[in-house]
């Protein structure tokens, strides 16, 4: 029979005496032992019992070891004693132990069957071991008694503190919360066992943050413990939470975490204007939708709470301006909505309220969640373009409309007080072709070159109107002008025509149909009339037939047509039109006569065919031109080599090989040359038309110029009328040079005060002829000082 024993300390014999009641030993006297219980009294009392009671059949006695974590001493820390009724104390009896921790954390004394721990034991990484123990003898190795299982238990103590796993904690709870309102739960851990004593029971306690919040001391639920707290007062709280085990009672062990909490916002401020009064300024001139000022309502929320919606709620500039909320800064944004005028209102009167357009019901009686200031605008006045009245024109004006006939008064104004004079100008770019004029005073709209709705049936010009006492100030509109069509272009033939008619065609047989286009459009289209020309009404080949539908057939009056007779017949065909007046024209039509087969196929439309020779071939008059082609090439060869033939060399005594003499056959008398040029009918006209000795063969140039402008040189004229008139001509004239003065240049000589241009009889020879006085001229002459320079040394031979 086999018993096992445990010796260590008191709390061990307490584990060893529990041990007793599960081995079995049933119908032994109830043994109450306590912690104070001698060892060596134990042991005795455990051998008396098991030599009172001993059961022959039964060998192994087995329950649970127990033994304390956290053993600090230096020996073994012994657990229990093995014993087999076998052993009789001769050693002869070896104990071997196996399984978890066997040989590692435990060991055995093989001869006394004593357990013992040789490592340090901790209950939160391993709560038992399970071992097996044997017992064999020790001379044959054989067992003496079945392999048997048994348990250690590691006993606790309170050797771990609570932890939080999951701080530190974060939470937010809306401002003004009731008292108790729920914020957060913490949770502790300890890691002791929570079925041994009071090891591993928390208790929860504040340690900072109060009094605005509590913790509950048993769920660790944190709640609101001061009322009207006042997120714009206090935002942030750093609450510190205790959890202590052993129930709280002095000795158990604690731990701490952070708790963060915000208060998060409510809508419990109304907004407020700072400014009750707002001055502000736009001028006339901006643009609608233009900024004019800012106005701001403070609100002590954030978010959502803080947004403003901005409205105009009163004042006589409701309709001049209008009031935005920008959503990144919730202020009220006032702009133009329709054009100002310093004229006509110089100041404005606004009254704006700014609100909150979310709301909380618990928070009315906060409000009201509204308030209202006054803006007043001065408008400033500028100076302003001229504007026009109306502000677009539409003109329509028939094509035939005689050049200076005014199709439109243009009327401007100058908005501002001063109302300055105002002068008409085209903007040059938008009338290219220069068809129109505007009065520079007055504003009528002109022609100035004969209209085509041929050409241009639409003109879009821009008409400009400045102020007179500022330029910089011009403004502008748009005129379009709609050309009107008249009846002024005669029907004609869209192409040349040109038929055939076979030499066996009958009489009344249709060889062509034409039909005519006409560049005018009349309301009610175009409708052409046909017939043949009044020269050629009694043709007696061909007649015309009008089929009414702007299209006519061209048909034969006889048959028997023959080339040898006549292989081309003109055919003269009148077009007329059904406008008013009634426009006609003649086109020709071109008739050849072709020799067809039975079926009215063209074999040949040549007459030369028949006047070739029977034995003459197509190919034989190829090769004869052909020869004639080449003996024109040799010619044209033979022609170009002798005339690029190189002439011999030589030298011309009269000619200067270093210089380019041009020689001027005669040259003008200048001023003198009265009979040439006569320069007085400039200075005088009425002097030059009087003078009788003036040249008659020889007109002077400038009269040419006045050819379209005669007024402008009538005697009696002035050098200023002469001058506005060849403006006026140059002007009008789209092909004239662009120059603002032509000079031509045809007479020079002596008579000149400046002297004569040329250099022929300047000197009167090269020996007189000096260039010293290049020499003066600088760096950049010195190279002609050099080639025409005085110099000491021999003249060079060239």
């Amino acid at each position: 029979m086999w018993t096992s024993g445990r010796m260590s300390n008191a709390r061990s014999w307490l584990g060893l005496g529990l041990s007793l009641y599960f081995w079995g030993l049933m119908d032994l006297t109830t043994t109450v032992l306590s912690s104070t219980t001698p060892r060596g009294k134990l042991e005795q009392l455990l051998s008396d019992k098991s030599q009172m009671h001993q059961r022959a059949k039964r060998s192994w006695v087995w329950n649970q070891f127990f033994v304390l974590e956290e053993y600090t001493g230096t020996d073994p820390l012994y657990v229990g004693k093995l014993h087999s009724d076998m052993d009789r104390g001769d050693g002869s009896i070896k104990y071997i132990l196996s399984g978890e921790g066997a040989g590692i954390v435990f060991t055995i004394d093989d001869t006394t069957g004593d357990i013992h721990a040789i490592q340090r034991l901790d209950r939160e990484e391993r709560a038992q071991y399970t071992l097996r123990a044997q017992a064999l003898d020790r001379r044959t190795g054989r067992p003496m008694e079945p392999e048997s299982e048994f348990i250690i238990k590691i006993q606790d103590i309170n050797d771990n503190e609570p932890k939080f796993l999951d701080g530190p904690y974060v939470a937010t709870v809306p401002e003004m919360s009731p008292v108790g309102t729920s914020v957060i739960q913490v949770t502790a851990t300890d890691a002791d066992d929570p079925t041994y004593g009071n090891s591993a029971r928390v208790v929860y306690s504040i340690l900072q943050g109060q009094p605005y919040f509590s913790v509950d001391s048993k769920t660790g639920v944190i709640r609101t413990a001061l009322t009207n707290m006042d997120r714009e007062a206090k935002e942030y709280y750093e609450v510190i939470i205790q959890a202590k085990d052993m129930g709280g009672q002095l000795g158990g062990l604690a731990g701490t975490t952070t708790v963060n909490i915000t208060l998060s916002d409510v809508n419990d401020n109304p907004p407020r204007f700072p400014q009750k009064h707002y001055q502000m300024s736009v001028l006339e001139s901006a643009p609608v939708s233009s900024t004019v000022g800012r106005v701001f309502a403070k609100d002590l929320d954030e978010g959502i709470n803080a947004e403003m919606k901005y409205t105009i709620v009163d004042g006589d500039g409701a309709d001049a301006f209008d009031i935005n909320t920008d959503p990144n800064f919730q202020v009220g944004i006032i702009t133009v909505k329709k054009p100002l005028s310093f004229e006509s209102k110089k100041s404005y009167t606004l009254k704006v309220e700014g609100a909150n357009p979310h709301l909380e019901m618990r928070f009315l009686n906060l409000g009201p969640f509204q308030d209202t200031t006054t803006v007043h605008i001065s408008v400033e006045d500028v100076d302003e373009p001229p504007v026009f009245e109306p502000g677009f024109y539409f003109v329509e004006v028939p094509e035939d409309v005689a050049i200076g006939t005014t199709i439109q008064i243009i009327s401007a104004k100058d908005p501002d007080v001063t109302n300055n004079s105002i002068r008409y100008s085209i903007d040059r770019s938008s009338d290219p072709g220069r068809f129109f004029y505007v009065d520079i005073t007055t504003g009528a709209l002109m022609t100035a070159r004969p209209l085509d709705r041929e050409e241009y049936s639409w003109h879009n010009i821009t008409v400009l109107a400045m102020e007179m006492n500022n330029p910089s100030q011009v403004g502008s509109v748009s005129v379009t002008i709609k050309v009107l069509d008249v009846n002024d272009n005669a029907p004609e033939f869209p192409r040349f025509y040109e038929a055939f008619v076979c030499e066996n065609a009958k009489a009344g047989q249709v060889i062509q149909t034409v039909s005519a286009v006409d560049q005018d459009d009349p309301h009610n289209g175009q409708h052409f009339y046909y017939s043949l020309a009044p020269e050629a009404a009694n043709n007696p080949n061909f007649t015309v037939r009008d089929n009414q539908d702007n299209t006519a057939r061209i048909l034969t009056r006889r048959s028997g047509f023959r080339q040898q007779e006549q292989s081309i017949f003109y055919l003269p065909v009148l077009i007329a039109d059904s406008g008013q007046p009634v426009l006609s024209s003649t086109g020709t039509l071109t008739i050849q006569v072709c020799s067809c087969d039975d079926n009215g196929h063209v074999m040949s439309c040549s007459p030369e065919a028949y006047m070739l020779p029977v034995s003459l071939s197509r190919g034989a008059l190829i090769a004869i031109l052909a020869c004639i082609f080449v003996l024109l090439v040799l010619v044209l060869l033979f022609l170009s080599t002798r005339r690029h033939r190189k002439r011999p060399y030589v030298l011309d005594d009269e000619e200067n090989i270093h210089e380019n003499v041009v020689r001027y056959d005669d040259e003008g008398g200048g001023e003198e040359d009265t009979e040439a040029f006569d320069i007085a009918a400039l200075w005088k006209p009425r002097e030059a038309q009087a003078r009788p000795d003036a040249r008659q063969d020889m007109l002077p140039e400038i009269q040419s110029l006045c050819r379209r402008v005669p007024q402008a040189c009538a005697v009696g004229s002035s050098v200023h009328g002469f001058v506005l008139a060849k403006l006026y001509e140059a002007d009008a004239d789209l092909w004239a040079p662009p120059f603002d003065s032509l000079q031509t240049y045809t007479f020079e000589g002596d008579g000149s005060e400046a002297g004569s241009l040329s250099s022929l009889q300047s000197a009167a020879s090269d020996s007189e002829q000096s260039f010293d006085f290049l020499t003066d001229w600088g760096p950049r002459f010195r190279k002609l000082a050099e080639l025409y320079g005085a110099s000491e040394g021999p003249a060079p031979v060239w």
